[in-house]
């Protein structure tokens, strides 16, 4: 059954050709949003919080500061909706999920870059 499952997603899924990124990095996220017949782009710039899961179902949730509030959104890999990912940063961080981030305020919550 696992095989069969497996199999399924490597042929039908479509597989989308986005850069490298992890955790840490400062991304842009352009998505389309259709809002009845209409479509638009959107774009969301945040940090990388976490990547999740593996092949199809792999999510990454990414945070930003909207005025004094943070908002995270997680978004799937493999999300047809997505049509292009942009590294702006490649930050340096010990961790794989940064959870620790959403604690941080003002100087604190800045992340080195990564000059490689």
């Amino acid at each position: 059954m696992d095989n069969l499952v497996k199999f399924v997603q490597d042929e039908f899924v479509t597989k989308n050709n986005f850069p490298e990124f992890s955790a840490g990095d400062t991304v842009t996220i352009y998505y389309e949003i259709r809002e009845g017949k209409k479509t638009r782009t959107q774009f969301f710039r945040g940090v990388v919080i976490q990547r999740r899961g593996s092949g199809s179902t792999e999510t990454f949730t990414i945070r930003k500061m909207s005025g004094t509030v943070g908002v995270e959104r997680i978004f799937p890999i493999n999300l047809p909706a997505i049509q292009k990912i942009e590294v702006n940063k490649k930050g340096k961080v010990r961790r794989a999920r940064i959870f620790y981030f959403r604690n941080l305020t003002g100087k604190k919550a800045q992340i080195k870059e990564s000059r490689a």
